[in-house]
């Protein structure tokens, strides 16, 4: 009778562990990173387009100096990489998305400096640089879209039974979302 007992435990705990769902916590947190990383390689793209305009801008706008050297320094320091633990860090994940922030606004800045220089409007290598940055904002906002949607499934699996109790003892905690949506206009950077 103990055999017996001991058999069917056996085969209820096998039976419950295949319905726990650790396989599809795996590959939604596979999707989480690999979306993470796509939008981190375009904030990295956008940070050496930025740095490139700063420059075209500099040969033109020699009396904004200041405001040139302040973007140039933070696509430099927005360019280091963000590791997966950032997903982990809730202060680190805020503070990144926050330099992104000014890094954006300091972009919005320089591109209104091309109304103020006429010439550098018509400068081949200044429109260049400004439509790909334009066309690298679209990207991001498509890439922070993919990465929110892949958040919210895989924090939804964390937070439902039975699902939960595996992420518990896997120790799979969810991942954070972007405090707001990304500004208004931010994948239309001025392209004139």
């Amino acid at each position: 009778m103990k055999w017996s007992l001991r058999v069917g435990l056996l085969i209820c705990a096998v039976s419950s562990v295949s319905g726990c769902g650790y396989r599809s916590l795996q590959q939604q947190d596979e999707d989480v990173k690999a979306s993470w990383s796509e939008v981190v390689n375009l904030y990295q793209r956008r940070a050496d387009l930025i740095s490139g305009l700063a420059s075209a801008v500099k040969e033109f706008a020699a009396s904004e100096q200041e405001l040139i050297g302040a973007t140039e320094a933070r696509a430099q320091f927005s360019a280091l990489p963000a590791t997966p633990a950032v997903l982990n860090d809730p202060k680190a994940f805020a503070r990144y998305q926050a330099l992104q922030s000014q890094l954006t606004a300091s972009a919005r800045s320089l591109l209104g400096l091309s109304e103020a220089y006429p010439q550098l409007q018509s400068d081949a290598n200044f429109r260049d640089l400004q439509a790909q940055l334009a066309a690298t904002e679209s990207s991001i906002t498509a890439a922070r879209n993919h990465y929110t949607a892949a958040v919210a499934t895989f924090n939804a699996m964390v937070r439902t039974f039975p699902t939960d109790l595996t992420a518990r003892v896997f120790d799979y905690r969810p991942q954070p979302t972007f405090a707001a949506a990304a500004p208004a206009g931010a994948g239309k950077v001025a392209e004139k």
